[in-house]
């Protein structure tokens, strides 16, 4: 995977360091004699930026599903769609916290199964946005309803006949997603195919998340949005 730690770390120094350039012109031109020093301000502090000049993709090569067959409109009414991001389990391996997408596709699936549906995995190829991924899948499953998962692991489920933004759940935290919480994603989902009173997932909410992991976020959505192609469209995907 192309997203790495180190990768998170000269990014964030860049901008840092371009930050720092900033706050110094603006002191020489104010008459300032003193040099703003970011040093530590990033767990570990840094020293030196990192170049990127020339270096126009995170990933190098794209990955090619032209010889994948497309994604077919279901027709189970059991059924409900898995839509995942175009980089899942090849350029990026692991959410944003860590967790293996394999396990989290499994705990999905399983969640779904355990209900009585049947799960259908899609890969969602002209879109990184997951509401829209979501609506999509949802729009392909014989029952109407789909779950979107993006490669960090922000998770949606929605229904084909809802607005994009206006979906049945969405988790956005992803840096708090645990394979029970995408297992009981699955479960829900397969309730809302049955029409049974459903109590939505609990999600936690934690505000240094964001600040956290918000250059590592901004990286791996970069990666999933270079993968997209649009002219594939929706691939079938066992995952």
């Amino acid at each position: 995977m192309q997203v790495t730690e180190e990768l998170v770390r000269q990014v964030t120094d860049a901008v840092l360091e371009e930050m720092k350039g900033r706050t110094e012109a603006v002191s020489g031109h104010q008459g300032g004699t003193g040099q703003a020093s970011l040093a530590g301000t990033y767990p570990g502090g840094f020293a030196k930026a990192a170049s990127f000049a020339g270096r126009d993709r995170i990933n190098p090569v794209k990955t090619s599903y032209a010889d994948y067959p497309r994604a077919r409109q279901g027709q189970d009414p059991k059924e409900v769609v898995i839509g995942v991001g175009a980089a899942f389990q090849r350029e990026i391996k692991k959410t944003i916290c860590g967790i293996p997408l394999d396990d989290v596709l499994k705990n999905i699936k399983a969640g779904i199964e355990e209900e009585g549906m049947v799960p259908r995995v899609v890969k969602i190829l002209d879109t990184s946005d997951v509401c829209f991924m979501a609506l999509e899948a949802a729009k392909l499953s014989g029952s109407g309803i789909g779950i979107g998962i993006q490669s960090k692991g922000t998770t949606v489920i929605h229904q084909k006949d809802l607005y994009p933004l206006s979906n049945l759940e969405l988790f956005p935290q992803a840096p708090l997603m645990t394979l029970e919480t995408y297992r009981h994603i699955g479960q829900n989902a397969a309730k809302y195919v049955k029409g049974e009173q459903v109590v939505p997932v609990p999600s936690e909410n934690d505000p240094m998340s964001r600040p956290r992991y918000q250059v590592k976020a901004a990286l791996m959505h970069i990666a999933e949005t270079e993968q997209l192609d649009p002219e594939v469209g929706k691939i079938e995907w066992e995952g």
